[in-house]
């Protein structure tokens, strides 16, 4: 009886080890995601939980959307804590903060998740205006902040979650500076690091068509998805997906 238990131990024990090992994420296993204006990195909770569920290694830094060189400066202090090669995942305004800051060699390839992907000398603003908005239900406070208007908050940011949640988030949103949003950026990572994209097909905040023709320029592999603005919130398992894709096509 002792021998045949240890054998069925044994064997759990190789079991479990291979199972471990199945675990194992194959490519980049850390991952850090910049949320957007408007909403924290709290919305990227289902996200981080089916990507660590994997093995991957998350973690999501909030910017202050004060100026872009302070939440670039954050993903800095991040990076230098991951302990290899990393993926940087943006979405709105996060977006262009992973567009300055994904020129760093620990970096190995960026996300965009309807957000912004600026050029050289483009900020966020003039790409968002450079094509016509699907909807235009911001507030500008006088002393130089965004902020979106709660009763068109869900309307506008997430038709596709339920009323009590998009009312939640419209009275605790983040503002964004109009500073942020109007700061060029300095360097592209996407024209020299490979680059993934989420088009959210329903997005009211950003248009469908400016998302397109940004990851078009950047030479993105884009996957549409049938979303709102929080797209990483209605659909998080496509979100996670597209991510995931991502992580383990680079080294």
């Amino acid at each position: 009886m002792r021998k045949l238990l240890s054998i069925a131990i044994a064997l759990m024990a190789a079991t479990g080890s291979a199972l471990a090992a199945d675990a194992a994420p194959v490519g980049v296993k850390n991952i850090v995601i910049v949320p957007g204006a408007f909403v924290d990195g709290s919305g990227w909770h289902v996200v981080h939980d089916i990507l660590i569920h994997k093995g991957y290694s998350v973690h999501v830094v909030q910017p202050r959307i004060d100026t872009l060189a302070n939440d670039t400066e954050a993903v800095y202090r991040q990076l230098r804590k991951e302990d290899g090669p990393t993926l940087l995942v943006g979405s709105d305004y996060g977006g262009a903060v992973i567009t300055q800051a994904g020129n760093r060699d620990k970096v190995k390839g960026l996300v965009y998740v309807a957000a912004a992907a600026p050029n050289v000398g483009e900020s966020v603003l003039q790409l968002v205006n450079s094509v016509p908005e699907p909807s235009n239900d911001f507030q500008a406070s006088w002393d130089g902040y965004i902020y979106a208007n709660e009763r068109q908050f869900g309307a506008d940011f997430a038709a596709d979650l339920t009323k009590n949640r998009t009312n939640f988030l419209a009275v605790s949103q983040v503002p964004a500076t109009v500073g942020a949003l109007r700061t060029v950026t300095e360097a592209a990572a996407w024209r020299s690091k490979p680059s993934w994209a989420v088009v959210a097909t329903e997005d009211r905040v950003y248009s469908p068509e400016l998302q397109r023709s940004m990851y078009q320029r950047a030479g993105s592999r884009i996957t549409e998805i049938k979303g709102s603005h929080l797209v990483y919130m209605s659909q998080p398992e496509q979100v996670a997906q597209v991510i995931e894709d991502a992580a383990k096509s680079l080294k």
